[in-house]
């Protein structure tokens, strides 16, 4: 396999210190062209640079989005948050193939995204959206009846609703299963993570939102199934690792080999799946609603979720309020625009209202104030 040029975006991040653990493993594989980071961790960002040597490198959103349209193989996205719209659109107008993993500007950019979009460039590293794209391969778009993503359950599986009152942010960051960064922890607790990956798969592979369930798998190994029309399933199994949708994403639709350990089949395995709890965590079901809507609803969405995450993990909102703030927000948004009229600048602005919608909430006052 040719050597690829990757621009790699959030290089600090959970996404991002992996994709350069890969390139460090396959040196003969990858290079590193570009390195852009939010700022947050500038001492480790300066080693990264020094260590590959990128021709483009640089702190911030516009870094991201002029290094998204740098004359390279593949970027990926790893940027958290609605802040990765700009870069996605960017280096999906430079022609770039996309490996994404910022969901989010997938979700709040919804049809700017996919109309920019030719068959094949966009990559899915979610594990979730990579499973199915694996699983996928083995039908005719035609021969698919629908797509199911599993869960972890996070933290708080099989809890009443009335327990989750007294969730700490210590005991909704303590992921059974994956190590990920904060907001995606808490997300993945409230399940509203799972909600943005209904939308994220609803977008990715043009299937209604009735069509992509939902099941609680609490060991992570099967990360998603295709159903087909004859009553067969799919599904694609290994141990909880982002190694491998990230590499996919960098070299898809090769394999890049021994990226990790797979399943150990000589010792005994036993996969349990559940139904999804709507009334404990009905995140899910508010997402589809968003998702219904469509226009800048899932953008309010996403933003009204950040919000309340921050202000969870500050002590200034309870576990059980982030899910019912977000619907109150959701509610108070004005319908949204058809998707043929909608706009960066719609998007961008339904952000920024449902953001301070969020924190007047929180705050006690009306959203609308």
């Amino acid at each position: 396999m040719q050597r690829r040029d990757v621009v790699i975006l959030g290089s600090t991040g959970s996404i991002g210190t992996q994709a350069l653990d890969l390139v460090r493993a396959n040196p003969d594989r990858f290079r590193v062209v570009g390195l852009t980071a939010g700022g947050s961790h500038p001492e480790l960002f300066d080693r990264q640079v020094a260590e590959f040597g990128p021709a483009h490198h640089g702190l911030g959103e516009e870094a991201s989005v002029a290094a998204a349209g740098l004359e390279c193989d593949v970027v990926l996205n790893g940027i958290t948050g609605a802040v990765g719209l700009r870069p996605t659109l960017a280096a999906l107008e430079a022609g770039n193939t996309l490996a994404l993993a910022n969901k989010e500007s997938l979700i709040v950019g919804g049809p700017l995204v996919t109309a920019r979009a030719r068959p094949g460039q966009i990559v899915p590293v979610d594990s979730e959206h990579s499973a199915v794209a694996q699983c996928l391969r083995g039908g005719r778009p035609e021969e698919v009846r629908r797509l199911v993503l599993t869960a972890s359950g996070g933290p708080f599986r099989g809890w009443a609703a009335d327990r989750l009152a007294t969730v700490t942010p210590e005991q909704a960051l303590a992921h059974p299963t994956w190590s990920m960064g904060r907001v995606i922890t808490v997300n993945s607790a409230t399940l509203v993570n799972k909600g943005l990956e209904v939308i994220e798969a609803h977008l990715l592979f043009g299937l209604d939102l009735d069509r992509i369930g939902v099941v609680v798998h609490p060991t992570s190994v099967v990360h998603s199934m295709v159903e087909f029309t004859d009553g067969s399933t799919m599904v694609q199994a290994s141990p909880p690792t982002m190694l491998i949708p990230i590499a996919l994403g960098l070299t898809w639709p090769d394999r890049v080999p021994d990226t990790a350990a797979p399943v150990d089949w000589s010792v005994p395995q036993t996969w349990e799946f559940f139904p999804l709890d709507d009334a404990a965590f009905p995140a899910v079901s508010l997402a589809r609603t968003a998702g219904r809507r469509g226009g800048t609803a899932p953008a309010v969405f996403n933003a009204a979720n950040e919000v309340c995450v921050e202000a969870f993990l500050a002590g200034g909102l309870p576990f059980t309020d982030i899910v019912p703030t977000i619907a109150t927000v959701l509610t108070a948004h004005d319908v949204p625009l058809s998707e043929h009229d909608l706009t960066v600048a719609d998007v961008l602005a339904a952000d920024a209202w449902a953001r301070a919608a969020a924190t007047r909430l929180i705050r006690g006052e009306s959203p609308t104030a």
